[in-house]
């Protein structure tokens, strides 16, 4: 298991094995997927085990554990990812427990899940895109330091745009 990143509060690390259902049981929660991409549980299981394979090749890019770091509670999950086939930009996604929310986290999170992925030379950009409503995460971009750009269509979604730049 590798720690990807590391704040007072906060560890970023790679899931391990035993961990799926803890994994699982967060995307159960109707409030912490209201503003995410559906899916079943057996897609997620694909999902899970995909990111645990991918820790063999590369630690830029996955979906990671945010762990409290003292408790060492499961928090939620992130993930920095290739956006749109352009090699130089990463897209940054976050999902925490409802009991983690407005504590000021998920910002710690997405600043210390940033500097992560620029200490690849070759990324000069991290980009995040959130559903219009969500306005709580969308807070959470510009207190990390993202501006917002224009909004963006995929998959036929309007989408409120964020880029931080290197």
């Amino acid at each position: 298991m590798s720690i990807i990143a590391q704040t007072p509060r906060i560890i970023i690390r790679e899931f391990l094995v035993e961990e799926l259902e803890t994994y699982l049981k967060h995307f159960t929660d109707d409030r912490v997927t209201l503003y995410i991409p559906k899916h079943s549980r057996e897609e997620r299981i694909i999902i899970f085990n995909n990111a645990l394979n991918q820790y063999q090749t590369t630690n830029t890019t996955g979906i990671w554990g945010m762990f409290d770091s003292t408790t060492h509670s499961f928090i939620g999950s992130c993930l920095l990812r290739p956006f749109d086939d352009k090699a130089s930009v990463l897209e940054l996604g976050y999902s925490l427990e409802q009991k983690y929310w407005g504590l000021g986290l998920a910002t710690e999170m997405a600043i210390a899940i940033s500097s992560h992925g620029f200490n690849d030379s070759t990324i000069n950009e991290i980009v995040a895109v959130t559903t219009l409503a969500n306005a709580g995460s969308q807070r959470v971009l510009q207190k990390a330091g993202f501006k917002q750009g224009d909004n963006l269509m995929r998959n036929g979604e309007e989408l409120a745009y964020f880029k931080l730049a290197r």
